[in-house]
């Protein structure tokens, strides 16, 4: 059995605060949107940020140290945007409505099923769709060089020089180039930061008919076909193998547990679960297990402490943001794209996944991760049948 305390570095912790970073700021606006659609008050909202940072850290930190692999877990941002455009639902019939899509989850885990769907899934559709999903993120770090092209350059810079000289410590090179830059131009602002502990608040569920079908089925479909369905292709194009069934069943449970708190839907995490599986965590991939396990521990952090952990993310320039994510994805992104063109025969059907993917399409409330599949699926099955 591994020390974990033997197997951390500091990348590896660099990292797992850099997936919390991006997590976090990428996508907290759409989970206070949801909350608020639903009524909820600040003590309410401030409950979700709670049950939602303490399932994350629990479920990150405890799957990540029993499989030894890098498993961490998020939010359904989907998922959140779906409640947020929700009219005329209470918040205890929202909660009722959590419950389920979470024992439905829990079900789709533990039953294989969610596993089995898949395993039918070529390696090479998956390493477009990871690709897919995280070459958004690169993007984004191009154009933020548009309204801060200093602090971007010199990220880039600290990320070229760190790849050329200390590959291992890139990473954590350019997030402290880009908080020294953003310092001197005044760009880091403190004054939102406050020390205070979240209490949790708790909703007692009411079941409807209408809350059903407005959120609890389509919150279980866009979290499974959105966000798990990625989060595991990130994996396996990673080379992990860590057991799919548990681990979704698992955050089922979690979110079972906090949905009367406002932990509405947690699942496999894909964007910043690359951070924390790429080289730039760990050289060795048998120990990059300890970054997401770090990641857990600062999502804890996030969940006991939510004001004072909001206002110190909140802190960092957006554009900081948007170019540590895309620098510290850009090889797992090189990696997805060589795998999924490497088959000539499978060539076609994963450039059609990485596209569709890419192309940030949504149509019946799911998102392009789930299009592109189909894409790709369709595409490979006409090219069977054609040889």
């Amino acid at each position: 059995m591994r020390n974990p305390l033997r197997d951390l570095s500091l990348s590896a912790v660099v990292a797992g605060f850099v997936a919390v970073l991006v997590g976090f700021t990428s996508s907290v606006a759409i989970v206070f949107a949801a909350a608020q659609a639903l009524g909820a008050n600040a003590a309410e909202t401030a409950s979700w940020i709670w049950a939602l940072g303490l399932g994350m850290g629990i479920t990150s930190l405890g799957l990540s140290l029993y499989y030894r692999q890098p498993v961490l877990t998020a939010w359904s941002t989907p998922g959140a945007a779906l409640i947020a455009a929700t009219q005329g639902i209470a918040l205890p019939e929202a909660t009722g409505a959590f419950v389920v899509c979470a024992l439905l989850i829990t079900a789709a885990g533990y039953s294989g099923l969610f596993e089995r769907v898949m395993g039918r899934i070529p390696m090479a559709i998956a390493a477009a769709l990871l690709a897919g999903v995280l070459a958004r993120f690169a993007l984004n770090a191009v154009t933020a060089a548009q309204t801060a092209p200093v602090l971007v350059i010199a990220m880039a810079l600290a990320y070229l020089a760190g790849r050329r000289w200390w590959p291992r410590y890139a990473v954590p090179g350019v997030l402290m180039a880009g908080i020294a830059v953003a310092a001197a131009q005044g760009h880091i602002h403190l004054d939102g930061v406050s020390v205070a502990w979240t209490r949790p608040v708790l909703t007692m569920p009411a079941f409807s008919l209408g809350a059903l079908v407005g959120i609890g089925l389509p919150l279980f479909v866009v979290t499974m076909a959105s966000q798990n369905l990625p989060g595991v292709a990130a994996q396996r194009a990673s080379g992990y193998d860590t057991p799919v069934s548990p681990v979704v069943g698992a955050t089922g449970v979690a979110s079972l547990l906090l949905a009367p708190f406002g932990g509405y839907a947690l699942n496999l995490a894909a964007i910043t679960a690359a951070i924390c599986m790429g080289r730039e965590a760990h050289e060795d991939p048998a120990r990059r297990y300890t970054a997401a396990a770090m990641a857990g521990v600062f999502y804890i952090a996030l969940g006991l402490a939510g004001g004072a952990v909001a206002g110190l993310m909140a802190a960092f320039p957006r554009e900081l943001v948007d170019a540590v994510a895309g620098l510290a994805l850009l090889g797992t992104i090189a990696g997805g794209l060589a795998a999924a063109l490497k088959d000539e025969h499978h060539r076609d059907a994963a450039l059609l996944t990485f596209v569709v993917t890419l192309s940030g399409l949504t149509l019946a409330g799911i998102g392009s991760a789930f299009w592109g599949v189909v894409a790709g699926g369709v595409a490979m099955a006409f090219q069977r049948r054609h040889r």
